[in-house]
């Protein structure tokens, strides 16, 4: 293997211009930046490499003359850089990376913050996540998540909510061999909102069931039908687009502003037709590969979604021609055409747009179209655009005189639910909706009431 030859003999402008900077002028502060850091570091090592006390002697450096958020997108900025150098093997590692992995995080701050208080290593050990499933309960919950996943079940919310208790439970060992009611009330009283006693209560009985299946004189813990209510009357309500609203919506994501991103406005706009003239959710339209399509049957193959559903939906001219579009200008800008490729391609990293990127990017549009305020967590959110896709539906129905009672199941189906009690939760009242409701009834209780007065006759 060929010996790292050290930080001195690489070069932060070789760096800098392989990066795609949106602005002009970051390309000279990126090497300032890397040049500055370049020379400290150089100036203080004899054999190349780059420890963890140089780094934090720079950072305490910057520190004296620039705020602490100054200091941590530097050094966000000479993390990559050192990932660089090690790639092309110029440096054996990078400490802020190793420090990382140590410590099982993402991102750089964290590693900033403990670099830079009085004991650093006392800090940095406050980093270490707590090891998953280390309670006392843990092994059970362990135990009950791997049974239940073998029953054919995903669990990953009770397993994220008992991996909550279970860090809870770290922290409280006083809590060892108290009744499961106990725990359970305790974890409650951290968080004072329904929804979190909601999540403590079905956590709290699903535990309970698996204790009783170890010894059946454990006794099940009651359900409380007050908590699931009052956890539902504080549930937020779906905005419900008008058809105005959904225009507006559209032609917003056609303006988006992407200087960068020549494709996304069509990316957007293709998201947010599928979200409205299909129903999906988010998550299947990030899912979505290009084999997916088939234009000439004019219908979108959804793959293992939410209860493990597979469904192929056919489209209306109008979503149909969109793909078709979007497919077009694509192809032209140079995205793979493999059907395994993601159908909502951009050109860095994995290629396709993962959901949290597809949601913040979602939400802009919302944002850029003024449905939704410019801040806050008010106001519309993408997945209530397949409350309005149901309920657009109902009225489309009502419109042309059909019933639309016996066609409830297949909606059901389209949207991916296992039954029709699923889809009722999206059927939103609305006052057109319902004045075309009373409009069939009306009309349907006349003309009972003339046969009625028909046969008396």
């Amino acid at each position: 293997m060929k010996p790292a030859q050290g930080l001195h003999t690489a070069r932060p402008c070789h760096y800098v211009q392989h990066l795609t900077l949106r602005h002009a002028g970051s390309p000279a502060v990126y090497r300032s930046i890397l040049n500055q850091f370049h020379g400290f570091v150089t100036q203080r090592i004899k054999d190349g490499g780059v420890s963890e006390k140089v780094v934090r002697e720079w950072l305490k450096a910057r520190l004296r003359v620039q705020p602490f958020h100054s200091v941590v997108r530097r050094a966000r900025l000479v993390d990559r850089y050192l990932d660089w150098v090690v790639q092309t093997g110029k440096l054996l590692e990078n400490p802020l990376a190793k420090l990382k992995t140590k410590y099982g995080l993402r991102t750089t701050t964290p590693i900033v913050r403990a670099l830079l208080s009085s004991n650093p290593k006392a800090a940095l050990e406050t980093l270490r996540p707590a090891p998953r499933f280390g309670s006392f309960l843990g092994p059970l919950m362990r135990e009950h998540i791997v049974l239940m996943r073998a029953l054919g079940y995903r669990y990953n919310v009770h397993e994220r909510y008992m991996w909550r208790l279970d860090r809870f439970l770290q922290d409280r060992s006083d809590l060892a061999g108290q009744p499961l009611t106990r725990i359970i009330y305790e974890w409650t009283q951290i968080n004072r909102s329904p929804e979190h006693a909601l999540h403590c209560q079905k956590i709290g009985r699903a535990l309970s069931k698996a204790l009783a299946r170890i010894d059946s004189s454990h006794k099940s813990i009651a359900w409380d039908g007050r908590i699931e209510r009052e956890a539902r009357r504080h549930h937020r309500r779906p905005y419900m687009f008008s058809e105005s609203d959904i225009h507006c919506i559209l032609q917003a994501a056609l303006n988006f502003p992407s200087p960068h991103s020549p494709l996304r406005p069509q990316t957007t706009y293709t998201m947010l037709v599928l979200a409205y003239c299909a129903g999906l959710r988010l998550g299947e339209i990030v899912c979505l590969n290009l084999g997916d399509v088939d234009l000439e049957t004019r219908t979108i193959h959804v793959r293992e979604t939410k209860f493990f559903k597979v469904r192929r939906l056919p489209l209306s001219n109008s979503a149909a021609d969109t793909l078709s579009n979007y497919l077009d200008v694509r192809r032209k800008a140079g995205a793979p055409l493999d059907p395994a490729s993601g159908l909502f391609w951009h050109g860095r990293g994995a290629g396709r747009y993962s959901y949290r990127t597809t949601a913040i990017l979602l939400m802009r549009v919302l944002r850029h179209s003024g449905i939704k305020p410019k801040q806050g967590r008010i106001g519309p959110h993408i997945h209530d655009l397949r409350h309005a896709f149901a309920v657009h539906r109902m009225l489309q129905w009502y419109r042309e005189g059909i019933n639309p009672e016996p066609y409830l199941p297949y909606l059901a189906t389209y949207m991916g639910h296992r039954n029709i009690h699923s889809t009722l939760v999206y059927l939103t009242v609305t006052p057109e909706l319902l004045q075309q409701a009373g409009e069939k009834y009306r009309q349907l209780g006349a003309l009972v009431l003339s046969k009625t007065a028909g046969g008396e006759q």
